[in-house]
């Protein structure tokens, strides 16, 4: 079965080696038939500390590295300008 992959903004690197990273997906409300935005944050491991807050990044599954972070860094797509 192939990894997940999930493209967020990093919203916190201040941690060592893991940021915290908030994924928006659009959802079908059940009953009302209505778009609406549902956000997540992950953590995910980042070796190198070399995302800072507001990159865009793409994170993949992973096997669990600690007790919360089950995603690592995959790439910065968009750097902060």
């Amino acid at each position: 079965m192939p990894k997940k992959l999930k493209q967020g903004i990093v919203v916190s690197n201040k941690m060592d080696k893991t940021i915290v990273v908030e994924v928006s997906e659009h959802k079908m409300h059940s009953k009302y038939k209505k778009r609406m935005i549902s956000t997540k944050n992950y953590k995910a491991r980042d070796n190198e500390n070399k995302c800072q807050e507001g990159d865009v990044v793409t994170i993949i599954e992973h096997k669990p590295i600690s007790g919360q972070v089950r995603w690592a860094l995959d790439r910065i797509v968009e750097a902060k300008k």
